[in-house]
């Protein structure tokens, strides 16, 4: 689980998504596709024969962004500023295919190799940035180069590592050649690029740092709305560019995008209620029929590519230099029979998700089935598999403990998601009932994603990925060569025969020989336990009958899927 420098497959759910999602994971990397949810409700009123022009669209949230460069988002809300401001090299169409839509930077799709090796591009000639300059090959080279360099720490590197050179053929073509067959590189063009001539002199290291893309008056970008304001916690403003390169052929009719910061999930459905915001990117289930029943709003309810987990951490820092007490994979196992999922989808999530045994979304090609291994709620089966594996309460105090270690642990999680909270607490029972101790601790989502995730500086943690592009490679979160601050591993996961495995998956274009592959990672990956995975759910998303989509519906299976068309979007006026 962005589609900015979506140079992720995946992108933090846990990050910044109404959900709470973590738009973070592969930078265009992971697998993707939809979570049947249900049936979506109507759409609000068909676009009149001519859009109406002007107004401001307010966007409900309740994470605040981290940092809008497109080479360092790792969260939803991020990613969602990104998408306002800055143009792809290419887009997706309403179906998830790759392609070339007038708005991109890019004039067609790329020229790829008969050995799949060489990619060239070429760029619209009248492709501009907000200060007036041309968006040029050296930006796409500048931008490349610098993800996959380690010292950028950028989380997008599980991708473009992969490149050997970019080289500038012209001012608006380059020429990529990879180091090796790479299957997913096409969606990984899907993504923003930056602006060398503002970015180019400033050292690698210290590029996210830079004020590029938390100072608005210092962040140029290319895409419809420009950024003019962000007061943190509170909300972010995009004006419409009037110099935008690209209003010949898409002249954007809302002059105005608000993206305001709630303190949580209810307080943001109340506002869409009110009418204080148009829409919301997630609410909770439990909320759902309250807001059908508002005449003036409307619900998407449609699957979405997102899924849940608890990720274990394994790093000794973690846990005062000791072992960490999940490394044994029968107690990870155990973990996993104690945890009753089924009740968490009918009780929390109200069946609008579906159980998740690896990080493939059941309904697409790379889906494993019955080749991953699942985990039904067993508790005596957890029990069993503690004691197999030295766990044994000694002291009789109902808490188990192993060589002196009390096995006691901390699940963090975002603040404000009351799915999230009320899914710890279930865990936090679950737990308790095999001899295992939860303290649940929910933060404030920007700090944790800066502070906790991104370093790996966590016991346990409940997130989500969001996955930006539908192929299934997940290398950046699950290899040990990805581990932070270079990679999305935030874990500190490590199993060689998975590593193996990911680079055979993308190392061919032949989609069967990639779906055997895909088997072998489902059965090692569910086997051995990086993660608990829960579920795969989507978020339904609210929109204000004012807003009118027109022939851009919002599309949910894809990432950001709740803003497709955005650009020819409209607004009504308000009753």
């Amino acid at each position: 689980m962005i589609a900015s420098l979506s140079v992720m497959g995946v992108i933090a759910a846990g990050c910044g998504n109404d959900d709470g999602t973590n738009n973070a994971g592969n930078t265009n990397t992971p697998a993707t596709n939809t979570a049947n949810e249900g049936a979506a409700s109507p759409a609000p009123s068909a676009e009149p024969s001519a859009p109406a022009k002007g107004g401001t669209l307010t966007i409900g949230t309740f994470s605040d962004i981290v940092n809008a460069n497109p080479m360092f988002i790792s969260d939803t809300s991020s990613g969602d500023a990104a998408y306002f401001m800055f143009s792809n090299l290419l887009d997706y169409d309403a179906g998830g295919n790759v392609v070339a839509e007038p708005w991109s930077l890019l004039e067609a799709l790329p020229e790829i190799s008969a050995d799949s090796l060489t990619y060239t591009l070429k760029l619209k000639a009248n492709a501009k940035w907000s200060d007036g300059q041309p968006v040029s090959a050296d930006d796409i080279a500048f931008t490349f180069n610098t993800i996959k360099d380690p010292a950028a720490a950028s989380p997008g590197i599980s991708t473009f590592d992969k490149v050997d050179k970019v080289e500038v053929v012209d001012a608006q073509t380059v020429k990529i050649t990879m180091k090796t067959v790479y299957a997913p590189f096409l969606n990984a063009l899907v993504t923003n690029v930056v602006p060398s001539h503002l970015l180019k002199d400033v050292p690698a290291a210290e590029l996210q740092s830079n004020p590029y893309g938390t100072d608005p008056a210092k962040t140029v970008t290319n895409g419809p709305w420009k950024w003019t304001e962000w007061n943190q916690k509170q909300y972010l403003s995009f004006e419409k560019d009037a110099n935008y390169w690209a209003k010949d052929v898409n002249d954007v009719n809302i002059d105005k995008i608000i993206y305001k910061i709630y303190a949580d999930q209810n307080t943001t459905v109340q506002a869409a209620i009110k009418g204080d915001v148009d829409m919301v990117g997630g609410i909770p289930v439990t909320q759902v029929e309250a807001v059908k029943a508002k005449e003036n709003l409307t619900v998407e309810l449609e699957p979405g590519p997102l899924y849940e987990y608890m990720s274990f951490n394994f790093n000794k820092m973690n846990w005062g230099g000791k072992e960490s007490p999940f490394t044994g994979e029968k107690t990870r196992q155990a973990i996993a029979y104690a945890i009753n999922r089924q009740g968490v989808l009918e009780n929390i999530l109200k069946g609008t998700g579906k159980a998740l045994n690896a990080p493939f979304l059941p309904g697409t090609w790379a889906d494993p089935g019955s080749d991953a291994v699942a985990y039904d709620y067993n508790a005596d089966k957890a029990k069993q598999l503690l004691a197999e594996d030295g766990w044994k309460d000694s002291n009789n105090d109902g808490t188990v403990d192993k060589d002196g270690f009390e096995f006691k642990f901390e699940l963090q999680y975002n603040s404000g998601n009351s799915r999230r909270e009320a899914v710890s607490a279930v865990i936090q029972q679950n737990l308790a009932d095999i001899g295992i101790g939860v303290t649940t601790k929910g933060i404030d989502f920007s700090s944790w994603i800066e502070q906790n995730i991104t370093p790996g500086k966590y016991q346990a943690a409940l997130q989500a990925w969001s996955i930006n592009n539908p192929d299934p490679d997940a290398e950046s979160t699950f290899s040990s060569k990805y581990l932070p601050p270079n990679g999305q591993n935030s874990g500190w996961y490590v199993n060689e025969t998975l590593d193996k495995l990911w680079v055979d998956g993308y190392s061919t274009t032949d989609q069967e020989k990639r779906k055997e592959i895909y088997k072998q990672v489902a059965k090692e990956i569910s086997t051995n336990l990086p993660y608990v995975f829960l579920y795969q759910y989507g978020t339904p998303s609210v929109y204000n009958k004012r807003v009118v989509f027109g022939d851009a519906k919002p599309v949910p299976a894809l990432a950001y899927g709740e803003y497709f068309g955005i650009n020819k979007w409209s607004l009504e006026e308000k009753k």
